[in-house]
């Protein structure tokens, strides 16, 4: 019996860490999982939206009209009782124009100095969408609950792991690493809703 071809997906990101774990978790499907690294001359995004979502559905019909392609458009972040949901949608370029991720963390820390565990809850958000040469298929939303240690800790992952608590584990992200965090992340979770969508899409 002659194998399906595999369709390909483009995941609408350059971030190498981002698009990594999204291969990690979508993997069993049959597709080809690609990224922006792969389309050099794919148009810049301009983040503005007022949402994860909005900011997940003009990734993904954006790089979809361009390379008309299946896309998966992503966008996600921390959000932080204590600083009234902030970082949010601003959490990639929470330290300023020459941000990064220890940047990110380090201001972090510093915004919550003196706060009791207790008052350091959080949550991880992801919007994702999907899009085609057509237009937009669907958008999903996933999040994960936990709280901003004292300290950064763990060396798996990117971005605010090292900080982000789960209670459960009494460990970091980016200590508990791939095996764990690929089951109750954000990110899996809303992938896990998008993998509905794509397996109707390949149906």
């Amino acid at each position: 019996m002659r194998r399906k071809r595999k369709i390909e997906l483009v995941v609408a990101s350059r971030n190498k860490d981002k698009a990594k774990e999204i291969k990690e978790i979508l993997k069993g499907l049959n597709l080809k999982i690609s990224s922006l690294s792969d389309y050099p001359k794919a148009p810049y995004i301009l983040e503005n939206g007022k949402t994860f979502q909005e900011n997940a559905i003009k990734k993904a019909v954006k790089i979809a009209k361009f390379t008309g392609k299946l896309t998966l458009g992503e966008d996600s972040g921390l959000e932080v009782d204590a600083l009234r949901g902030e970082p949010g949608i601003h959490s990639s370029r929470f330290s300023g124009k020459d941000k990064n991720d220890l940047k990110n963390n380090f201001k972090l820390l510093r915004l919550l100095e003196g706060l009791p565990l207790a008052k350091r809850k959080a949550r991880y958000v992801c919007g994702v969408a999907l899009a085609d040469g057509n237009g937009l298929l669907g958008v999903v939303e996933g999040c994960c609950r936990g709280l901003i240690g004292y300290r950064m800790q763990g060396s798996f992952g990117f971005g605010y792991d090292p900080l982000f608590i789960i209670p459960k584990y009494k460990k970091s992200f980016a200590q508990l690493g791939p095996q764990i965090k690929h089951k109750i992340s954000h990110r899996f979770r809303s992938l896990n809703k998008a993998r509905n969508l794509l397996l109707k899409y390949l149906s």
